[in-house]
């Protein structure tokens, strides 16, 4: 894998990639050498992060590389890649879209794994009645993303 340590409206981001694409999205620095020589990946990943938070950025086309995870982690990482910038669905709702309505508590412990924050968006999912609850990377984090894609849908919808 090859590392790579981005300044962000949220703090630093390291990311990872490796021969098939983006693998890792980490909140903060992490304890190895950045790559010396950037992927194409990186430096894609580099650019769309910053469009995102620039609000220019409503949908991530990187290739990703995801390893491990159970078949239920999986497929509620691929439920959340589904729920659209700038909304929100609880832990339930994405419980339900995988088949299971009563397994909202780990729909939780999913998206706390979720190897790719912010471009398989996981900040995207809230507890029931919106309640701003979990998130790996914090809850100030977390708000942040939620209020970026807000404003940025209100002023496109607005303009």
């Amino acid at each position: 894998m090859r590392w790579s340590v981005i300044d962000s409206p949220v703090g630093e981001l390291s990311l990872a990639v490796d021969e098939v694409g983006l693998c890792c999205v980490r909140f903060g620095p992490v304890d190895v050498e950045p790559a010396v020589e950037r992927s194409e990946v990186l430096v894609e990943t580099q650019d769309q992060l910053k469009a995102y938070f620039a609000g220019e950025l409503t949908s991530f086309e990187l290739p990703l590389s995801v390893r491990g995870g159970s078949e239920f982690e999986r497929a509620v990482w691929n439920q959340l890649s589904r729920i659209p910038y700038g909304e929100m669905q609880t832990y339930g709702d994405v419980a339900k879209a995988v088949g299971d309505a009563g397994a909202a508590r780990a729909v939780g412990v999913a998206c706390n794994r979720n190897p790719l924050p912010i471009v398989v968006p996981c900040h995207r999912v809230v507890g029931a009645g919106g309640k701003m609850v979990g998130f790996g990377g914090g809850i100030p984090r977390k708000r942040h993303l939620l209020e970026l894609e807000a404003r940025v849908t209100l002023e496109t919808l607005w303009s």
